[in-house]
């Protein structure tokens, strides 16, 4: 079978959780490909709701293999706290569970010195979450993080630590920062290994060997396209490749093995943090939005700036990553609304454009073009198929599908996984 991509085609939190969760259903195997714990999927599974931040969401089909891929920077003691939490809801992964050994690793200090680079950056916050992932992908370039791999070489290990966290605390003794406790800290990391060291393989060779048996494979991604650190709103980005090249680059799968890749959006827009968001509705009516959707962060809580859909941003996501399926998530959220309106270009200093600028000061004067759609003021929650949604909600569908370019394949149309089909 072909290697299946899912990707966020907007600013992230589209709804990637639940949409790998019901196509892994059938899923041999699924990879998370970038990022780190600063990501959340959030699953609801026969009324159980379960928040994922490093395990890939295929963790309720028994017959599937859930690996992290090398383009992941991975918290070790945040990961053992995952899996002890699934655990507890009774899902245990650890048979079918594999971390690749070129992974980077995440530790106190990064999150540290995470914390302290947003607090320098005074009123202009990137909006980190304060994970680490942006120092653990910085040593990961500078060729000095420590990978998956080395705690399996517990002296490499314990030494590469070391000599990293006197490095850091440097740091922080220099701007005047606590310093880390540094025995403190290794016995945690040293903990936490041992715990891991099971699971750390090769994963090149898994993911491979399952493509050549011809089974079906998934690749994860985190956050969306315009937090992708070389396409993104940059510097409101992350600091990975969140689209299909990150698949490829992520994972270890060569291009040619993918035939499908899946852009997840919502029904309209929301954005987590600091950046320019040219459709943000920030008045009652956002917020309105934002209850209905019930619009905070996985991850971190934070309420999500909401706005109309933006077909400008997404139609341009869709051509960089080849996206051949929409995915439209939460379309229930809009059931009440009697019009609903779609951006179809920006006005940037008098002109008008439908490409998506590439500087974020361009974004932040950029006003919205919309075209206004009438509502279906029905609800859509019991549809299990796209003859049971109300005609203004296809015609809504149609139109988004011709303006960012490709075919709805799933709709969601509630949080459960009963509420998704796919077309």
């Amino acid at each position: 079978m072909p290697v299946t991509v899912l990707i966020g085609a907007q600013w992230g939190d589209e709804g990637k959780g639940k949409i790998i969760d019901v196509l892994s259903e059938n899923a041999d195997l699924v990879a998370r490909f970038q990022g780190g714990n600063n990501a959340g999927h959030t699953v609801i599974v026969e009324g159980k709701k379960y928040v994922l931040h490093l395990i890939p969401s295929g963790v309720h089909s028994e017959k599937t293999t859930c690996m992290i891929g090398n383009g992941v920077v991975v918290n070790p003691v945040q990961l053992l706290e995952e899996l002890d939490g699934l655990l507890d809801q009774g899902i245990d992964i650890t048979r079918r569970f594999q971390i690749s050994n070129r992974a980077q690793l995440v530790f106190s200090y990064h999150c540290e010195f995470d914390a302290l680079s947003e607090k320098k950056r005074g009123d202009k916050l990137i909006g980190t979450t304060k994970k680490g992932i942006g120092p653990a992908y910085s040593d990961k370039v500078n060729r000095c993080g420590l990978r998956a791999g080395d705690i399996l070489r517990p002296e490499k290990f314990e030494s590469k630590f070391r000599e990293n966290i006197a490095r850091y605390n440097k740091l922080f003794a220099e701007a005047g920062v606590e310093v880390l406790d540094v025995e403190e800290e290794w016995q945690k990391a040293k903990a936490a290994g041992e715990r891991l060291k099971p699971f750390i393989s090769d994963t090149v060779v898994t993911i491979n060997k399952a493509i050549q048996e011809d089974k079906d494979v998934l690749l994860e991604g985190a956050q969306g396209v315009w937090l992708d650190i070389d396409y993104g709103t940059f510097p409101y980005v992350t600091s990975s490749n969140t689209g299909t090249g990150g698949a490829c680059t992520g994972a270890g799968v060569a291009p040619i093995h993918i035939k499908k890749v899946i852009g997840v959006t919502k029904a309209y827009t929301t954005r987590v943090g600091e950046g320019p968001f040219p459709t943000e509705l920030d008045c009652e009516f956002g917020e309105q939005l934002r209850q209905m959707g019930g619009e905070f962060g996985a991850t971190t809580g934070r309420p999500r700036r909401c706005g109309w859909f933006d077909a400008v941003a997404t139609n341009y996501a869709m051509m960089l990553n080849g996206v051949t399926d929409i995915a439209i998530t939460k379309m229930d959220v809009l059931d009440t609304l009697t019009e609903i309106k779609i951006c179809t270009g920006y006005e940037v200093n008098g002109e008008v454009t439908s490409i998506m600028p590439v500087e974020a000061e361009d974004l932040y004067v950029a006003k919205p073009v919309f075209e206004t759609m009438p509502g279906w003021q029905s609800p859509t929650t019991e549809a299990r198929s796209m003859e049971e949604l109300p005609e203004a909600a296809r015609k809504y569908l149609a139109r988004v599908a011709e303006l960012c370019g490709a075919k709805i394949s799933i709709v969601s149309v509630g949080p459960g996984r009963e509420a998704t089909f796919q077309v």
